[in-house]
């Protein structure tokens, strides 16, 4: 049987893919998460060899998501809104301190 080689998923790849599907460039990206442009596309690129799929069609001036982009975004961008909700319950509050 064939096995394909896959890189371990990292959550750094996983959030730096669901910025650059929000904000629609991997620049924005790098911004936001205080990372080069280079990081950023290293990151996605790992990501598409692990899951063996494309997930952005690169153009010259911008990239635009795959359907599989699509569907990864939006489940990652749910996923990163649940995990922020909960740090947010877990935070003591200002009457808390």
């Amino acid at each position: 049987m064939n096995q394909l080689r896959h890189r371990p998923l990292t959550i750094g790849a996983l959030r730096a893919f669901e910025a650059v599907a929000r904000l629609g460039s991997m620049s924005a990206a790098a911004d936001e998460l205080a990372v080069t442009h280079g990081a950023i596309s290293r990151h996605v690129r790992t990501l598409e060899e692990s899951l063996g799929v494309p997930l952005l069609k690169r153009g010259v001036q911008a990239s635009e998501l795959t359907v599989e982009g699509l569907r990864l975004a939006e489940g990652l961008t749910t996923a990163f809104a649940v995990i922020e909700s909960t740090l947010e319950q877990v935070r003591p509050g200002p009457a808390s301190c």
